[in-house]
């Protein structure tokens, strides 16, 4: 399914002010997290296409306890893509009411704050969900500007790594993971053949082909966004994008059905054997692969740090192996019900709730503890990527540059259908994002 487009609500930093008019509105909120009897706290999640019956028992099950601690129902809404998790946010900013609590990409945790219409944390707002210190301190890496000035409340840590089935590396002569893009490239060629192909990647995943984009051109020493300046129109972006797009469309290297992939199908594909390498995943994948017939056959890697064309990361390129990635918890400053809202928060972060999720969903634990007492070996390429992360730029136009990156391989899907992309449509995709995002940046600027 093709995803739409952000509703035109406006930019978001121009919200501020509305934000803030409304959220008085909306009332500030008092101590309700005694007796919550009558009580409905909701929460917006994103939709879990990896392990959907999971997540609707794991939310039948913390509502159940929510409920039990402080006799509140819990009622979850869901978002199912990046430009559905922005739209939410420009909706509720607009009108002054919607979900109590938000579960947000990190990456979208500086368009939020840049509305100021979510609780910025103070020292009692932290002692309420258990305290600062009960989080990995890198995990707050993006839940605010600065270390005093913190709206994200960490859930998840969520590092990108890829998983590399030994067997097919092994009878292809490969000795160990590559560690560039090209040599990637070279690697699944070796491994593509019949109905196996060297890489596992969704092209139609509504989050993260922009990633690819990002980790070249940010390898390549363009962040993107310097300051006021956009530079999606810099050539580090289009060599990426012709890199992405030529695994499928010139080197052959990925199942051509891909192009309607999403990650879930992509990491099917992988448990199946058919792939030597299954790219851009997390510790999601670790439920369904050690249940597959590749369970004693794969194991991860950090995903490569050197640009195509280079020989060795440029910059602090090596320390661009993953976004700093996870989910972040934000309540809504309009929210009447703010201390249940950190109720909820306190029970989902505390070490025996983030070991379960852990169990359930693969993701890596944001309580400190929780995180520390984990002690299987597969999940250490997972710890080196969330060492090696790079936090992506920390502006309210953030939002829009990602889904502008987002969008150029939305946009080129019929392209990738047909087996080439057109070189002069993708220069004005990659123009018409430049715009956008500079567009953006422009308007947070002002705000």
């Amino acid at each position: 399914m093709r995803m739409r487009k952000p509703a035109q609500l406006g930019v978001i930093a121009t919200l501020a002010a509305a934000a803030l008019a409304l959220s008085a509105c909306g009332g500030s909120g008092g101590a309700d997290g005694g007796d919550g009897k009558g009580k409905t706290l909701s929460v917006l999640v994103n939709v879990n296409g990896q392990y959907p019956e999971q997540q609707k028992q794991w939310q039948s099950d913390i509502a159940a306890k929510f409920k039990a601690q402080t006799g509140a129902d819990l009622k979850f809404e869901t978002f199912t893509s990046a430009n559905d998790e922005l739209t939410r946010i420009q909706t509720s900013v607009v009108s002054g009411q919607g979900p109590d609590v938000y579960s947000l990409g990190t990456t979208f945790t500086p368009t939020a704050y840049a509305t100021k219409a979510f609780v910025t944390l103070s020292d009692d707002d932290w002692k309420k969900v258990g305290g600062k210190d009960r989080f990995n301190p890198a995990a707050l890496g993006i839940s605010g500007p600065d270390k005093d000035h913190l709206a994200g409340i960490p859930f998840v840590s969520r590092p990108f790594v890829m998983a590399y089935n030994k067997d097919l590396l092994s009878a292809a002569g490969i000795e160990k993971p590559a560690t560039s893009w090209d040599e990637l490239a070279a690697q699944a060629k070796k491994m593509t053949k019949g109905d196996v192909y060297g890489l596992a990647t969704g092209y139609k995943d509504n989050f993260d082909p922009w990633k690819f984009i990002w980790a070249m051109s940010v390898q390549d020493g363009n962040p993107l966004i310097d300051g006021s300046t956009a530079k999606l129109d810099d050539p580090t972006v289009k060599k990426a994008y012709d890199t992405y797009f030529g695994w499928l469309t010139k080197d052959k290297i990925v199942n051509p059905a891909s192009v309607g992939w999403s990650n879930a199908n992509a990491v099917a594909s992988f448990a199946a054997g058919k792939a030597g390498y299954l790219l851009m995943t997390t510790a999601t994948s670790i439920p369904t692969l050690e249940k597959s017939s590749v369970a004693n056959k794969f194991a991860y890697a950090l995903m490569p740090t050197t640009a195509p064309g280079e020989t060795a990361p440029k910059g602090d390129g090596a320390n661009a192996a993953s976004i700093l990635s996870g989910d972040n918890l934000v309540v809504a400053d309009y929210s009447k019900q703010k201390d249940l809202a950190f109720s909820y928060i306190k029970l989902i972060t505390s070490k025996d709730e983030q070991l379960n999720y852990q169990k359930i969903f693969g993701d890596l634990p944001a309580n400190a503890e929780a995180l520390k007492s984990l002690t299987n070996p597969v999940l250490k390429p997972m710890a080196e990527a969330a060492a090696k992360s790079k936090a992506t730029p920390f502006t309210g136009a953030w939002g829009d540059t990602q889904l502008a990156l987002l969008n150029v391989t939305v946009q080129s899907i019929p392209d990738l259908s047909r087996g080439s992309v057109d070189e002069s449509a993708l220069d004005q995709r990659i123009k018409d994002a430049q715009a956008k995002s500079q567009a953006s940046l422009d308007r947070a600027s002002k705000g």
